[in-house]
């Protein structure tokens, strides 16, 4: 089983940059693909971008697509989210999450609050 802890977040003014950490332990971390989600107050979890195992391929959501970049380091065991260009609508608490041989979203972290000031 891996754990995840993530890390970065805070408070931005928006147009502001933030990066976010998430740091994994446990079992081979370059056989999870790997993902950030956030959720909103009010609002359900939603999916904002995904990368495989070896990093080749990437998803994104439509809302962050051009802002935001995802990227790991798997000698690290860490997977990283670059967030430009922030929008008070990208408030939420983020969460990275790990899918394992593709048997689904099976391991979350705890979460971090990112907060963007209008």
């Amino acid at each position: 089983q891996v754990q995840l802890v993530e890390s970065g977040g805070g408070l931005v003014q928006a147009g502001g940059s933030l990066r976010l950490s998430c740091a994994a332990s446990g079992r081979t971390f370059s056989s999870y693909s790997m993902g950030w989600f956030r959720q909103a107050p009010g609002k359900a979890r939603e999916f904002v971008t995904a990368i495989s195992g070896s990093g080749t391929n990437i998803y994104y959501a439509d809302s962050v697509k051009g802002r935001f970049t995802i990227s790991r380091d798997n000698a690290k065991n860490t997977v990283y989210l670059q967030m430009d260009s922030l929008k008070p609508e990208d408030t939420a608490i983020y969460y990275c999450a790990g899918n394992e041989r593709d048997t689904g979203w099976n391991y979350w972290g705890q979460g971090t609050q990112v907060t963007v000031s209008s």
